[in-house]
């Protein structure tokens, strides 16, 4: 069927006798008889059949118009024709063709009505067309009728009447232009009245007017003129805005926002305020600081005016640098109420519009203007906040870091402390901000300035301990740190967040800001500076050194003995002076201590040295420092825990150092004490005798961070048998430290609270790595004294003379047992004795005895390890005397289990062993030495072990001893 159409496309719509007639000569060379047509017609025509016959005829017909089908066919016939063969072809061409013209005819019928009624629509819009031009003519015709009608004269008067209309716009225009060459003068008379809104509206209506009367010559010169009226009037209207930043002055600051929102140009007004703001905060403190140089020069030298702020600040002399700081502070303070009453201003004037708009809806899209501005205003002045503090802060920084800090006197140095602390309470108030360049750069100097403090107090504190003879300090047994001046502070504040300083309005500053406070006079920093004698007063009010009437109402209930030296009865504490605060806090400390003590007397007095006094004193100190120096706590507490570390390490290595006991491999020193020796020794101890010259300047620095290694004063004396070498003086300094330690860890929480976050991790490991490892170091001490306190050789000597090979069982116990426990009644005669000097704790007796009695034990071991020949009866007696001296030593101590006693009994009962045990209890016990274990071996040797087994057994022992070489 397509191939229908396409054909039919490119011949038109042509009748089938057309379709005939347009076939060439060749073509129609024979017309078919009426015979043919009748058989043609009567042809069965099923469209089936037909549409068959159109698809079999060869693509090659459709191609183009100027296919030649003829030479096609031609083409075609095989060179040997068959008049057959191409009749048959040329009936198949016949039923093609009469196919397709049936088809065409018959499409050519289908499409006849839709041929009539397109022919009767043409018809129609041709008799249309035809009236629509008669219509076209009669118009015309009239149009020059109603031409020739109008007259001249009608057009006439209307042309007068428009120049009337003409000339009574140009009278208007005249007597406006007359009004506006006149409020020239007016605007001048209002310049000077600073009536700025009201000159703006009157200069903005006459632009207006005068635009309107461009086109005249004479108006250019006056909008010229009201032109540069207006650039003068916002000039002098930003000179009225900068006025603001000193004194804010609630009338003018509304006149001049008001002269800006006439100009459009709010935003631009709030550009250029805190360009203001920028700026007086620079020329504030140059000219403040210029002042103070100048005055302390002598002269009105005008270099100094040349110079930059930064250097103009090394110019300041220690003299007028706490009155200079205070005369920034306040400057600066002015400058920012100023800004924070520009915001009050803002505030207010938000609420009214927003009042005003809610009661009337009109003119939306001028409330979106007015909403958009006061958007951006607000957040450009909540934007300034920190851009203005940021810039007061880089000021003060550069002035506080101009001037070395170092040799300020304490009183001076605290008060520039509490006026910054102030400073930062402001900044906190006026924008949220930590002060973090505040902090920075006090916290340079607070560490110039601590490091120096604390280099003088560890040379005091290592010149105590050279001299300290390890007396006990006599003090109540309800003594408490609290009731020490150094730490009055704390019973004033619990918390060590709160500033100690005074604060003025203390009451009334907790509800309100400094901001609400001064909003409408006075000055903070007026207020420290004009009392600054009571704020240094008050900050040292803590400190334990205001008067002597002072320090003796502090202990006046101990006895003035004349043999007591002054500065011992100064560390006399008694509860009873104190205030109802400080008794009940006491009471408290004097509970916990009860429920943790471990005295073996009623005496319940802490175990502490004149030394161990000062440096309770120096935490004190260093504390009340920290509170008021917040962002050097980290630096104050390090400096504090080396006091400790130096304290901790002077007490090992005056009493507690002994290579030759610490080689014994007893584990008296523990891993974690070892640890904290080494590093307090690496970090903190110096120990070279002199500089080295050719040292790097690396070197010579780090040494000076570090101190001398202290030395045992000559009057302690540690070799005497009859004070238990040095017992009372190792009890004193080794209790002190633990007592020390105690007190560290009451301070523990205050400590954590200044602690910034980020370093409370060295907080932490202080207190688990050091000040918990202070009762350790009792072993090591106390290990000394039990180890020279009985003479373990002589009983070694004694125990060498016994035969254990006897051949029956005996009853008696042998001498060395008796010998042993004579040694032990004598040292606890000593340690009576001792006791009566210093009150020995209940974990020092243990220990002691504990050492005692294991030494004794491992004697005994080695004592039995020495024997060449045993037998079994020899073992029992070993039995016995061990349990002999186990029954009496019960009698002389009242420690349970004895210590050590399964190390002597198992060691003893080895000997019944068989070879197969006996591997297997060597394998796991190596508590013992290799000697021991070998002399097991071969006493057994004969009894349950020949040599073969014995042979194995050492090979034994000498595996597991291999790793240990």
């Amino acid at each position: 069927m397509q191939k229908i159409k396409s054909l039919m496309t490119r011949q038109g719509l042509r009748s089938p006798q057309e379709s005939v007639n347009d076939l060439s000569p060749i073509e129609s060379f024979r017309i078919p008889t009426k015979e043919e047509l009748r058989e043609l017609h009567e042809e069965p025509t099923d469209p089936q059949a037909q549409q068959e016959i159109i698809n079999s005829i060869e693509e090659v017909y459709f191609s183009n118009d100027s296919f030649d089908i003829v030479k096609y066919e031609l083409e075609r016939l095989p060179p040997v024709l068959s008049l057959q063969e191409l009749e048959e072809y040329r009936d198949k061409l016949k039923q093609q063709q009469a196919a397709v013209s049936k088809k065409v005819a018959d499409l050519i019928l289908e499409k006849q009505p839709a041929y009539v009624e397109e022919l009767e629509r043409v018809t129609s819009l041709q008799t249309g067309l035809q009236l629509a031009a008669v219509i076209c003519t009669n118009g015309r015709r009239h149009l020059n009728i109603a031409k020739e009608g109008f007259t001249q004269t009608s057009l006439g008067l209307l042309a007068n009447q428009r120049k009337r209309q003409l000339l009574i716009g140009l009278l208007k225009s005249l007597r406006t232009i007359k009004t506006l060459q006149r409020t020239d003068v007016r605007l001048s008379e209002m310049l000077e009245e600073e009536d700025y809104p009201g000159a703006i509206q009157l200069c903005l209506e006459c632009q207006k007017a005068a635009s309107t009367f461009k086109h005249y010559s004479c108006i250019s010169e006056l909008n010229s003129k009201l032109q540069d009226t207006l650039e003068q009037i916002e000039e002098q209207l930003d000179v009225a805005l900068s006025k603001i930043c000193k004194n804010f002055d609630i009338n003018h600051y509304t006149k001049v926002q008001q002269a800006y929102r006439l100009l459009g140009k709010t935003q631009t007004a709030m550009d250029q305020l805190h360009m203001h703001f920028t700026q007086a905060i620079h020329n504030t403190v140059f000219q403040v600081v210029l002042g103070y140089v100048e005055l302390c020069a002598g002269n009105t030298d005008t270099k100094f005016q040349k110079l930059q702020y930064k250097d103009l600040c090394t110019h300041i002399t220690s003299d007028s640098y706490i009155p200079c700081l205070a005369d920034l502070c306040k400057a600066l303070w002015e400058v920012m109420l100023s800004y924070y009453r520009t915001m009050q201003w803002h505030e207010n004037h938000d609420q009214d519009e927003a009042a005003v708009v809610s009661s009337d809806g009109n003119n939306v899209i001028g409330t979106e203007e007015n909403s958009f501005d006061r958007n951006y205003v607000k957040k450009k002045l909540e934007h300034g906040l920190s851009r203005i503090w940021q810039d007061v802060q880089l000021k003060v920084k550069t002035y506080l870091l101009g001037t070395d800090l170092s040799n300020f006197k304490y009183d001076d140095f605290i008060f520039v402390l509490d006026v910054i602390s102030r400073l930062m309470q402001v900044g906190e108030e006026f924008c949220g901000s930590k002060s973090e360049v505040l902090q920075e750069s006090i916290r340079k100097q607070s560490v110039n300035y601590f490091k120096t403090y604390h280099r003088t107090r560890l040379e005091e504190l290592r010149m105590f301990l050279e001299n300290e003879t390890w007396e006990l300090c006599p003090v109540k047994s309800s003594f408490s740190i609290l009731q020490l001046h150094e730490f009055k502070f704390m019973e004033q504040s619990r918390s060590p967040s709160v500033s100690p300083s005074k604060q003025p309005a203390s009451a009334v500053s907790s509800t309100v800001t400094l901001f609400e406070q001064y909003c409408n006079g006075g000055n903070p920093f007026e207020i420290q500076a004009d009392s600054k004698d009571d704020e240094t007063e008050d900050v040292l009010a803590s400190n334990g050194y205001e008067s002597d009437e002072q320090e003796k109402s502090a202990y006046q209930e101990y006895d003035s003995d004349s043999d007591v030296p002054e500065e011992l009865k100064r560390d006399y504490v008694d509860e009873q002076t104190g205030d109802a605060p400080i008794k009940s806090v006491s009471r408290e400390t004097l509970r916990s201590r009860k429920r943790s003590d471990y005295n073996l007397n009623k005496v319940n007095a802490p175990i502490l040295t004149n030394t161990t006094l000062n440096v309770i004193r120096l935490v004190g100190k260093y504390m009340q420092m920290m509170n008021i120096l917040k962002p050097i706590a980290f630096d104050v507490i390090h400096f504090m825990s080396q006091l400790f570390d130096y304290y901790l390490y002077a007490v090992y290595t005056f009493f507690g150092r002994n290579d030759m006991f610490e080689s014994t491999g007893l584990g008296l020193s523990s891993s974690r004490l070892r640890t904290t020796l080494n590093r307090i020794q690496e970090s903190l101890i110096d120990l070279e005798v002199s500089a080295d010259p050719s040292g790097t300047l690396t070197a010579a620095e780090e040494r000076k961070e570090k101190v001398p290694s202290p030395h045992l004063s000559h009057l302690v004396v540690l070799t005497s048998g009859n004070s238990l070498y040095g017992l009372a003086e190792r009890v004193v300094a080794t209790e002190s430290l633990v007592f020390l330690a105690e007190q560290f860890e009451f301070l523990q929480p205050h400590l954590d609270a200044v602690m910034p976050a980020a370093k409370k991790p060295f907080l932490q490991q202080f207190y688990s790595q050091t000040v918990s490892t202070a009762s350790e170091l009792r072993k090591p001490v106390y290990w000394i004294v039990a180890a020279k306190a009985i003479d373990y050789e002589q009983m070694l000597l004694l125990m060498a003379n016994v035969k254990w090979d006897v051949k029956e069982i005996m009853s008696q116990h042998n001498v060395y047992v008796d010998a042993l426990l004579k040694e032990f009644e004598e040292f606890n005669r000593r340690l009576n004795d001792v006791s009566k000097r210093v009150r020995i704790p209940l974990p020092v007796s243990n220990i002691l005895w504990e050492h005692c009695i294991r030494l004794a034990n491992r004697t005994l071991v080695e004592g039995y390890a020495n024997v060449k020949k045993c037998s079994n009866e020899g073992r029992a007696l070993m039995q016995l005397d061990f349990q002999q001296f186990l029954m009496k030593l019960e009698k002389l101590t009242d420690i349970r289990p004895i210590p050590d006693k399964e190390f002597v009994e198992t060691y003893i009962k080895a000997y019944y062993l068989t070879e197969n045990d006996m591997e297997c209890w060597i394998k796991e016990h190596r508590e013992y030495s290799t000697k021991q274990l070998t002399n097991l071996v071969n006493i057994c040797l004969g009894t349950y072990i020949n040599k073969k087994a014995r042979q194995k057994l050492l090979a034994t022992i000498d595996d597991i001893d291999r790793p240990k070489r």
